[in-house]
């Protein structure tokens, strides 16, 4: 973290970005994402567009992040600002592995994340949902906001996109979902928000994580339909 703030300190900048550290950075926002426990593990969803503005980036994009085989991250913001993030909490796990010859539980990961978001609170734009199972809790998900808060949760979504669900989610999540209902509900979830948001889009990326690993999978463009529900 010195290495860090000491090339932090190095960067010139104006006085207008001084009074406002915001302001130099391309606002390049806009996604869905959505993780649930259910009963045999913890199931993630996210779509795949990446916009700058009004500007459609790259619209496969991968906004689930792996930190280790057992703990993998959903990214929202910035996507410079979520990648520096992720990787940086990524070397600090695997030392924690290697040091304690064990998986790293997930909420290691989170309050890693957390003191990142804190200390570079007033640069940083971005939020992450960490999710994994672990011999300590089993499957759990934390959502770390911007300025470091954190939050256990059963279920957790964030994005552009995930205003738009929030009816949708109240009267269809339940607890201790099968894995088939929990894939059906995020796919819903996020395909509803795809046909609201413009900066959410592309394909659906799903991951399912159990104690037993993980398992990735994709919904193509052609086979996103709008959700027939009662």
């Amino acid at each position: 973290m010195e290495l860090i703030s000491q090339k932090l300190s190095e960067i010139k900048l104006t006085k207008d970005e001084i009074q406002n550290p915001n302001l130099f950075y391309e606002k390049t926002l806009g996604t869905t994402i959505v993780a649930v426990v259910y009963s045999g593990g913890v199931m993630l969803a996210a779509d795949a567009r990446t916009s700058s503005g009004q500007y459609v980036a790259n619209r496969v994009a991968d906004k689930i992040w792996p930190i280790t085989s057992n703990i993998f991250a959903l990214k929202c913001g910035s996507a410079a600002d979520t990648q520096f993030l992720l990787q940086t909490t990524k070397g600090y796990i695997k030392q924690f592995g290697v040091e304690y010859n064990d998986k790293p539980p997930v909420k290691v990961a989170a309050r890693i994340l957390q003191q990142f978001q804190y200390q570079y609170k007033n640069y940083l734009e971005c939020a992450v949902i960490v999710c994994g199972v672990d011999n300590l809790e089993g499957p759990c998900i934390y959502e770390v906001g911007m300025g470091g808060t954190v939050t256990k949760r059963i279920i957790a979504m964030n994005g552009s996109g995930s205003h738009y669900i929030n009816g949708y989610v109240d009267k269809h999540f339940k607890e201790n979902m099968t894995k088939e209902e929990a894939k059906e509900f995020l796919k819903n979830a996020v395909t509803l928000a795809m046909f609201r948001d413009s900066h959410s889009g592309g394909i659906i990326r799903i991951m399912d994580i159990t104690k037993d690993g993980f398992k990735r999978e994709y919904i193509p463009y052609k086979d996103i339909k709008f959700p027939n529900m009662p």
